[in-house]
């Protein structure tokens, strides 16, 4: 049935559907490239922070070896685990991202490898973000040491990011995994 030919306009089901949804297509491919290009904005600046926080380090460097001065303390540990998580996380998503850019938007390409691609980028671009949150409060917890009435709120205040981040682009990720796979655990069966 794939070959059928339709009597009236002789197309198979496959070049009807094509034919019928080029806008489609074209909407869908813009707006691939908008979201990419703003998470790859974003991953981008994430990646040059993480950087340079790799090698600004809280508490600063001894002069004679080289080595950080609170290497055995265990929110430095922290720290610098989480920083380096963040900074690879961001590089994956601008990877990622520049890859849904550079796509040929074919229509084979917006059955799944597209879907699979935003996904991931949506994921780990959030996940760097979460990161960077818990690299910033550990390197504030480091400095202010003393001073809990000002970390406890400056760490809380430090969520704003990953909540905000995952109000606006949530929608986004049901959107990806309903057309994707369906509607699943985000829809209700129907008999």
């Amino acid at each position: 049935m794939h070959e059928y030919r339709n009597r009236s306009d002789d197309l198979t089901a496959r070049e009807l559907f094509t034919k019928n949804h080029k806008r489609l297509m074209e909407d869908a491919k813009n707006s691939m490239k908008e979201t990419a290009n703003s998470c790859t904005l974003i991953g981008a600046l994430i990646v040059t922070i993480m950087f340079a926080a790799a090698f600004t380090l809280p508490g600063g460097n001894n002069d004679n070896t080289g080595l950080p001065l609170l290497q055995n303390n265990r929110l430095f540990k922290v720290f610098i685990v989480s920083d380096t998580i963040s900074l690879f996380s961001s590089t994956t998503a601008v990877i990622t991202f520049l890859g849904i850019l550079t796509s040929r938007y074919a229509e084979q390409d917006f059955l799944k490898y597209l879907h699979t691609m935003m996904r991931t980028g949506v994921f780990t671009l959030f996940f760097s973000i979460a990161t960077m949150m818990i690299a910033f409060s550990c390197a504030l917890a480091i400095m202010l040491d003393k001073e809990a009435w000002i970390v406890i709120p400056s760490i809380l205040l430090a969520s704003v990011p990953l909540i905000s981040f995952v109000w606006w682009l949530f929608p986004l990720l049901v959107d990806i995994f309903k057309s994707a796979h369906g509607p699943g655990i985000f829809g209700q069966r129907k008999r």
